[in-house]
């Protein structure tokens, strides 16, 4: 083999290395940390108004929002939707006990459709936490809208397993596009619900790495 070939080869597999070494950087790993408080939410008032492709949008404050949480799951949208242009990553994330027993419990945990899920091979291993009931006390799935695009790149960053710190507001938004047509995301405002309506949307002011 003579020295182009050389050269052609391995550039090809420093391609193919930096993207598996990408994709497992990107993918984060499973982790568990001690003693995460619950999230605080404290009465808030306020408006911020977007312009998302065709659509005005109104965001309206609920609720200053202060979470510390790891990061069980992450979940890309990259459509042209307006849900998508507004908020292209949703972060499943756990404190309490869930966050403490995330390593010991083989939780199952996936995203999809701006859905979370999770699942465990036998419901024993909920023990350490209390049952299902207490995993849906202490996790979430989160529709996260950046600020601007300082905290979009952040946001962009955060992987599974990071322990993070999010601050800004938890808000409905309300929009309208061409032609009469309308958009709506409103957020839950408690952790004890479940099903539809029960994600936080969350309007993100600051992240930081705990």
């Amino acid at each position: 083999m003579n020295i182009k070939k050389i050269i052609v080869w391995l550039g090809i597999l420093a391609v193919i290395g930096g993207s598996i070494g990408y994709v497992v950087y990107k993918g984060g790993s499973r982790q568990a940390y001690t003693g995460i408080r619950l999230p605080v939410q404290t009465e808030a008032e306020g408006i911020t108004q977007k312009t998302v492709g065709e659509y005005t949008v109104n965001i309206t404050y609920l609720y200053h929002y202060d979470i510390e949480a790891l990061v069980v799951h992450t979940k890309d949208y990259f459509g042209w939707n307006v849900d998508d242009q507004l908020s292209n990553k949703d972060l499943a994330l756990a404190w309490g006990t869930v966050a403490q027993y995330n390593n010991d419990i083989d939780f199952h945990w996936d995203q999809s459709g701006r859905w979370y899920s999770w699942r465990v091979n036998s419901m024993s291993e909920l023990a350490p936490v209390g049952g299902v009931s207490d995993v849906s006390l202490q996790s979430s799935n989160n529709h996260i809208i950046p600020a601007d695009d300082s905290v979009r790149q952040k946001v962009n960053a955060i992987r599974r397993g990071d322990h993070i710190r999010l601050q800004g507001y938890l808000v409905n938004v309300d929009g309208l596009g061409k032609g009469g047509k309308s958009f709506q995301w409103h957020s839950s405002t408690s952790r004890s619900d479940g099903g539809a309506h029960s994600c936080e949307v969350i309007y993100v002011t600051d992240v930081e790495w705990v």
